[in-house]
C-alpha cells in the first residue's frame, strides 16, 4: 500500500494520502499543495499501522 505526503510552499506535511483522488480533492478543498512525494515503504508502514492517512487530513 503506497501512502502519500502533500507539502505547503514552506515545506510543511500538511495531509498524508493513499490515493491521487484524495489529492485532487484536497486541491479542490483549497488545500495550498505544492509537491506531493511517495513515502518510502518504512514509512507507509507506520501510517498503516498508526492510523488512516484521512485522520491527519483534519478537513477531510
Amino acid at each position: 500500500m503506497n501512502f502519500y505526503s502533500c507539502f505547503d510552499n514552506n515545506g510543511d506535511v500538511i495531509a498524508r494520502c493513499q490515493t491521487s483522488e484524495e489529492i485532487e480533492v484536497l486541491k479542490k478543498m483549497g488545500r495550498p499543495i505544492q509537491e506531493v512525494r511517495e513515502m518510502r515503504n518504512e514509512e507507509s508502514v507506520v501510517c498503516s499501522l498508526m492510523s488512516s492517512p484521512s485522520e491527519f487530513n483534519m478537513e477531510y
